[in-house]
């Protein structure tokens, strides 16, 4: 029993440890690199099987001992990496810039590898050495891996992410002092001591803080003189940091107008992960004070309707709330997804902000926006899409790699489905050089007026813009003479260049604000012609529509601007640069060789003789499971993005879907540990198991959209219980082949199972970071048929 409980304890922490790293690099960077963590920890799983496979003789006689000694390893290394890469000079934005960059994510991936290959090595030395007990040491490390994923998502809610970290290095002591009772004193006194040095490694705070890249928005603003802290709160959907600076005061008016002549109040700026930042006004109640809001481009549809119903997506600090107020909206509905971050303006800064939430023609949801919209059952006449991220994250492309299905064709089709007859969608995005969010937007909408059955989706589209943000409008019915002419006199009083509106003149294009060409208007008036695809193909930057199936609407980078960027380095060329893109592509080259090397290399010492490997065919061995590896991978990264806007968060899903598939294809490993006896039956159930996979597989890819939408109303708690019966039988499926493919091996040539575990340790290591890649190129879809493909390539390898 302490063995046990020592097992699935070390598990536990090994899965929460993964998923508080997608926590903590959200806060140090500008992503969670989910692909990145989770490839990470299958290095390290995979090289610490290699690593058995090696010592398991020198190992067997010293089984408790050694447990003890790499538990106690997990908890000090899972301290000590997150220590080190807080001060490693990492720079994601840098990567292309200073090759020094490079070594350092290399050495950020295999200081991460370290933690996960102590856990795993000891949990797989309790697997192959325990041969009477290797079921229910399996079924314990199945279950601490389950419950350490899901715990920790809850975890997040009371505490810090440093906080859950101690909570995970306490877990890897405790599974060490479990492994250690019942020995006599001169064996435990090495683990009792290990534990008193290792302990305090688990406490100090200055230690495993976070520290946020010196480039984001939070640190920047702590250097200023004076600037200080006013309250701090942490759960699952972001640490929130709100900041007075009394010496250089916020002054966040994304959009203003170089003509403005009003200027914004005192400002309290949050920042959401030290980055995404929103302000709280400082407002005195009444309507006047509000006049600046009005000289931002996202002002527009207000001048376009008389007191609309007004719904707000992404609330955050409130200046979209103020912005309906200060036009007399009849009503007004905001909608943000942090529960903390509403708090925050309404009670903690309530007085500041002037109290605006307690109005009552204003109503407060807290929700996912998407989903709110999906699910309601009321129309208004005005959606406004807030603008929340960060111009200096946007405009270096660190959002590259954020899934956001805001911006998709499908989200944009749900937010016109639930406006009243003649109302307006506005959206704000950030403008760059040249243009990116602006061109993509505007194609995304001509999408989803088309899919509509409109037929002239050019008289329904406006765009204006200012020196760093354009607004796009998109109208339920055709924009009137009144609507363009008081577009018009709104961009000509502020100093706004109209981009778009039916029949406009391109000499009217680009005069206030110039750029070196009008690529807005140009790019307008391509995406609505019959060059549409050509216009997409030669553009710079990729700026096709973003879909449910490829949510990267912050995907600019075309591989052929590459040279070009080369080129420029040192003359401006970071605006050509969508850095976040390009870490992806190297993280891939590393996780190909870190895997030959630390998995696959090292097993030429157990080379098979020739005569024992042709008994089964060492291709055949390294076809199927490498196979194996890339499916299983494909479907679980596929099902964490399916399952993000399902579940509201990207923590979330990555928590659920991991919990669910280990388990669960945890339990398909066991159901056939016990049933394959005889060539006939493994061929049989294998079979069956390909087919449910390609079945259920298919099906989820139709019909999730549609259980999503019917599930969407249901609490959270019910959603996640939902998920994960949804996942259960696909996982359970897949749980399957490997050990049926591994149990021939063994009976066959038993000196190529190390190798067959190898290989397919390396597969699942480049897997993680390569279905991200080919999600974004050709969408979550195709990831899902290729691992079906790969699937029933495998069975048609077993049956031979």
């Amino acid at each position: 029993m302490p063995l046990l409980l020592a097992v699935s304890a070390l598990s536990a922490a090994a899965l929460a440890y993964e998923i508080l790293l997608t926590r903590l690099f959200s806060i140090l960077y500008w992503h969670h690199y989910a692909y990145m963590i989770i490839s990470v920890a299958l290095l390290g799983y995979g090289a610490s099987g290699t690593f058995v496979a090696l010592l398991r003789t020198r190992l067997a006689a010293h089984l408790s001992q050694a447990f003890a000694g790499f538990a106690l390893a997990f908890a000090a290394t899972s301290i000590g990496v997150v220590g080190v890469v807080r001060i490693l000079p990492f720079n994601p934005l840098e990567i292309l810039w200073d090759p020094a960059q490079q070594g350092y994510l290399l050495m950020l991936y295999l200081l991460l590898a370290l933690p996960f290959f102590c856990a795993a090595t000891a949990i797989a030395l309790a697997i192959t050495h325990r041969g009477t007990v290797t079921g229910r040491i399996y079924r314990a490390d199945l279950l601490g891996a389950g419950i350490g994923a899901l715990a920790i998502l809850g975890l997040l809610f009371l505490l810090p992410a440093e906080e859950g970290l101690r909570a995970v290095a306490g877990l890897g002591l405790a599974a060490a002092a479990l492994a250690a009772l019942g020995w006599s004193p001169r064996r435990a006194a090495p683990v009792l001591i290990g534990l008193a040095i290792a302990g305090p490694l688990v406490w100090p705070a200055a230690w495993i803080a976070p520290t946020p890249s010196p480039y984001k928005g939070l640190s920047l603003a702590l250097q200023v003189p004076g600037t200080r802290v006013l309250s701090e709160r942490s759960s699952p959907l972001g640490l929130l940091t709100v900041v007075e600076s009394p010496t250089i005061p916020f002054r966040h008016a994304p959009g203003a107008s170089l003509f403005a002549r009003h200027e914004p109040p005192a400002q309290f700026g949050v920042f959401t992960d030290a980055g995404g930042l929103t302000a709280i006004n400082q407002w005195d109640g009444r309507r006047e004070s509000l006049a600046w809001l009005d000289e931002q481009t996202a002002a527009l549809p207000f001048h376009l309707l008389d007191r609309p119903r007004v719904l707000v997506l992404g609330a955050g600090g409130g200046s979209d709330v103020l912005l309906a107020l200060h036009h007399e909206a009849g009503e007004i509905d905001a909608v943000e997804l942090n529960p903390q971050l509403s708090n925050l303006v309404r009670r903690t800064h309530g007085a500041f902000a002037g109290g605006f939430y307690n109005l009552p023609n204003v109503r407060l949801h807290t929700a996912e926006a998407r989903k709110f919209v999906e699910t309601a059952d009321r129309q208004w006449d005005l959606i406004q899409v807030s603008l929340l991220d960060s111009f200096s994250a946007s405009a270096a492309g660190a959002m590259s790699l954020s899934e956001s299905t805001l911006y998709t064709v499908e989200a944009l089709s749900a937010y016109l489905s639930r406006l009243a007859p003649g109302g307006l969608l506005a959206i704000t995005r950030w403008l760059k050089v040249p243009p990116r969010d602006g061109l993509k937007l505007f194609a995304t909408a001509v999408r989803a007026l088309e899919d509509a059955g409109v037929a002239a989706p050019e008289t329904r589209l406006a765009l204006i813009r200012g020196p760093n943000t354009s607004t796009l409008v998109v109208k339920t019915s055709a924009l009137t003479e009144a609507d363009i002419a008081a577009l018009k006199r709104f961009s000509s009083e502020r100093g706004f260049d109209p981009a778009w509106y039916p029949g406009m003149p391109p000499g009217e294009a680009n005069r206030i604000n110039r750029l070196p060409e009008a690529y807005l208007h140009d790019g307008a008036r391509a995406l609505l012609g019959a060059e549409r695809e050509a216009y997409l193909a030669r553009y710079k930057f990729h700026v096709a529509p973003a879909t449910d199936d490829q949510p990267y609407f912050f995907r600019f980078f075309k591989w052929r601007i590459l040279p070009e960027v080369l080129a420029m380095r040192g003359r401006a060329g970071l605006a050509l640069l969508e850095g976040g893109y390009l870490i992806l592509a190297a993280t891939l080259l590393q996780a190909v060789i870190a895997g030959l090397v630390l998995i696959l290399l090292p097993l030429r010492w157990l080379t098979p003789a020739a005569g024992e490997a042709e008994a089964i065919g060492r291709f055949r061995v390294a076809g199927y499971f490498a196979a194996l590896g890339f499916a299983f991978l494909f479907v679980e990264i596929a099902f964490i993005q399916r399952f993000v806007l399902f579940l509201g968060h990207p923590l979330y899903a990555i928590a659920v879907v991991l919990a669910a598939f280990l388990v669960f294809a945890g339990l398909g490993s066991g159901f056939v540990a016990r049933r394959t006896e005889g060539e006939g039956t493994g061929r049989r159930i294998l079979s069956a198991a390909v087919a449910g996979i390609v079945v259920l597989s298919g099906s989820y890819l139709l019909l999730l959209p549609e259980a999503f939408t019917w599930l969407a109303p249901a609490p959270q708690a019910a959603q996640i219980l939902a998920a994960i019966a949804l996942i259960a039988p696909l996982a359970f499926c897949m749980g399957m082949p490997f050990p049926l493919g591994l149990a021939r091996v063994k009976a066959e040539a038993p000196a190529l199972a190390p190798w067959a575990w190898g290989i397919n340790g390396c597969a699942s290591v480049v897997s993680a970071v390569l279905a991200s890649l080919l999600a974004m190129h050709f969408g979550f879809s195709a990831v899902l048929a290729l691992a079906m493909l790969l699937y029933v390539c495998a069975a048609l390898i077993f049956r031979h």
